[in-house]
C-alpha cells in the first residue's frame, strides 16, 4: 500500500484504497445502470426532483478536500449533467428534501461557526431565485436525533419531510434529553408537535393528512412503531414486538435529575435504581459518561444500563457540558477544556447523588464510558481516588499520538482540544490522561476493538503498559475484528462478552 493523502482510512470503511464513491441511476424495469459522476471525488446521494429530471447530491468538490473539510449540496440535471452548486463551501450540509411543487429544496447543516460543536439548522433553497435562506437562525436546539445508545443502530435521518402543500415540513429535534418532532414552515413557524419524555428515532410522513408513523423508545421500552395524528395529537401503538421479552425481565426506570455545577450551570441527568431495590439499603453506584462529546444521553432504552441495574447497581448518567440538547453555548463549552469543567460536571453529578439519595453507597463508586466517555474515565481516575473501580472503553489516552493515528485525529484534535502536533504539543499533552497515569490507583479494566480506527487500539496499549509497569491493578481485553462501533453494531457475541466483562469487573471490585 502506497499512501499519499492524509485521509486514507475510515473507521466505518477501513482503508480507502484509492477508490471513490460515485452516483448511478438504475432503471428498475430494464435493470440498466448509468453512472452519472466520475473522477477523483466522492459523492453521496440525495433526493430526486418531483419531475424526475434532476437529482441532488452532497460532495466536497474543492481542490483540497482533505484540508477543507466541508460538504456542499448540488443539483444535477440528468439530461445534460449540468451541476448547480447550492451551498458556499463553508460548512457541512446534507439531508436534502424537495418540496412536492418542485420550487424549494430543504436541507440541514451549518457553517462551522463552532467547528464540530456547531448546531445544525434548517435551510431552504429557492429553485426559481437561486437563493439560500436559513429558516432557524434563532432556534437554539439541535436538528436531528443526537441520542446515544447501544440498541438503536444504523438509523437514517430523513431530514425535513414536506407536507403536500409545499408550505411546511416536519423534522426531528434533540433537546433536554428528548428527541421529538417539530413542524416548520417557509414563513418561519417552528414548534413541537410530538414532544414527550421519549426518544423518537425514526418517522415516515403522510404529507397530505399531517400524520406519521414513528418509532419510539423510552428507558423501559426498547422500541415500537406508533401512528400519530398531528391534527388531533392522538398517538396509537401499532407493534408490540418486545412484549414477550418485557414479560420475562424487570427493567429499571430512569428518574430525571438536575443539579448545579461549581460555576452554577445547570446539568441534567438521570438515576436508575437496581433490580430488587429495598428501602434502607445502600447500593454500589456506577457513573456512566457518553461519547462524542457532542451527543446526548436521552430518555431511551440503554441495554448496558439495564444489565448493570439487573446486577444490583445504581446507574447514574448525565449530559455534562459539551453535550447536545442544551443550546449552542453549552455544547461548545468543552472545546479547548477537555478534563476541565466537564470533569467538574461529572464530579458534581457524583456529589449530587451521594448527597440526595441515601441508597447510593459513596464507598463503592464506579465509573465507565466509551470514546470521549473513555477519555473522561481515564481522566477521572488520574485526578481522584474516589472511585473504587473503572472500565474504560475505546478510549483516548494520549492526544499526541491520537493526532496521527485516528482517522479524524489531525482535525479533531485541532477543533476540540485546540492544539496540534506541530505548533502546540504541550496543549495536547496537558489534556492527555496518560500524563497522569502515575496517579491512577483505581482498578481499571481496558476494553478496545482491534480494528478501531477512530480511537486506535494503541491508545489502550499505552495505558495498559504504563499501568502494568507500575504494577497497578488493570486488565486489557481486545475484541478481534471490531471497530469503534462494537457496543452498537458489533458482532453480537462480542457485544455480550463486552457487557459481561463490564459487569464482572464491577461485581469484583464494588461488591
Amino acid at each position: 500500500m502506497v499512501i499519499e493523502r492524509i485521509r486514507y482510512k475510515s473507521d466505518s470503511i477501513g482503508f480507502l484504497d484509492d477508490k471513490n464513491q460515485h452516483l448511478a441511476v438504475l432503471t428498475v424495469e430494464t435493470g440498466e445502470v448509468v453512472q452519472v459522476t466520475e473522477g477523483d471525488k466522492n459523492y453521496t446521494p440525495g433526493c430526486w426532483s418531483p419531475d424526475g429530471n434532476s437529482i441532488t447530491f452532497t460532495a466536497d468538490l474543492t481542490d483540497d478536500p482533505d484540508y477543507n473539510l466541508i460538504s456542499d449540496l448540488f443539483i444535477m440535471a440528468l439530461d445534460n449533467k449540468k451541476i448547480t452548486k447550492v451551498t458556499g463551501s463553508n460548512g457541512f450540509f446534507g439531508n436534502p428534501t424537495w418540496s412536492p411543487d418542485g420550487n424549494y429544496l430543504a436541507f440541514i447543516g451549518h457553517e462551522k461557526e463552532y467547528a464540530s460543536a456547531t448546531l445544525s439548522k434548517i435551510w431552504v433553497y429557492s429553485i426559481q431565485n437561486q437563493t439560500v435562506t436559513c429558516l432557524t437562525p434563532d432556534l437554539d436546539v439541535q436538528i436531528g436525533d443526537m441520542a446515544i445508545g447501544d440498541f438503536h443502530s444504523g438509523l437514517e435521518d430523513n431530514g425535513a419531510l414536506w407536507t403536500s402543500d409545499s408550505n411546511g415540513f416536519y423534522f426531528m429535534v434533540s433537546d433536554q434529553g428528548n428527541t421529538g418532532l417539530y413542524y416548520g414552515s417557509l414563513h418561519g413557524e417552528m414548534y413541537p408537535v410530538l414532544w414527550e419524555n421519549q426518544h423518537v428515532y425514526g418517522f415516515s410522513l403522510n404529507p397530505s393528512k399531517h400524520e406519521a408513523i414513528v418509532a419510539i423508545s423510552t428507558p423501559t421500552h426498547p422500541g415500537d412503531i406508533f401512528h400519530v395524528s398531528f391534527k388531533t395529537g392522538e398517538l396509537n401503538q401499532l407493534t408490540y414486538v418486545n412484549d414477550d421479552f418485557l414479560q420475562e425481565i424487570e427493567l429499571a426506570n430512569a428518574e430525571a435529575i438536575t443539579f448545579k455545577a461549581p460555576d452554577q450551570w445547570d446539568i441534567h441527568g438521570w438515576i436508575m435504581k437496581p433490580q430488587g431495590f429495598e428501602e434502607g439499603k445502600k447500593y454500589p453506584t456506577i457513573i456512566e459518561v457518553h461519547g462524542g462529546p457532542h451527543a446526548m444521553y436521552a430518555n431511551t432504552y440503554f441495554h448496558e444500563f439495564q444489565s448493570l441495574t439487573a446486577k444490583g447497581f445504581v446507574v447514574v448518567f448525565t449530559n455534562p457540558r459539551g453535550s447536545h440538547g442544551y443550546g449552542q453555548v453549552f455544547v461548545d463549552a468543552v472545546r479547548g477544556d477537555y478534563g476541565g469543567k466537564d470533569y467538574l460536571d461529572i464530579m458534581a453529578a457524583t456529589d449530587y447523588v451521594v448527597r440526595n439519595y441515601d441508597f447510593v453507597d459513596e464507598t463503592k463508586l464506579g465509573i465507565t464510558g466509551g470514546s470521549y466517555g473513555g477519555f473522561m474515565t481515564n481522566w477521572v481516575v488520574g485526578q481522584t481516588k474516589r472511585f473504587k473501580a473503572a472500565v474504560t472503553q475505546r478510549s483516548i489516552t494520549n492526544w499526541l499520538s491520537f493526532y496521527g493515528v485516528s482517522d479524524i485525529g489531525y482535525y479533531f484534535s485541532e477543533w476540540e482540544v485546540q492544539g496540534d502536533l506541530v505548533n502546540d504539543t504541550e496543549k495536547l499533552w496537558q489534556h492527555s490522561p496518560l500524563r497522569y497515569v502515575k496517579n491512577i490507583e483505581t482498578p481499571l479494566l481496558i476494553l478496545h476493538g482491534e480494528k478501531d480506527l477512530r480511537c486506535p487500539i494503541e491508545q489502550a496499549e499505552q495505558l495498559f503498559v504504563a499501568l502494568k509497569r507500575q504494577k497497578k491493578v488493570t486488565k486489557f481485553v481486545r475484541f478481534p475484528e471490531s471497530n469503534h462501533e462494537l457496543s452498537r453494531s458489533g458482532n453480537p457475541k462480542l457485544r455480550i462478552d463486552r457487557l459481561n466483562h463490564i459487569k464482572n469487573w464491577f461485581v469484583e471490585y464494588l461488591f
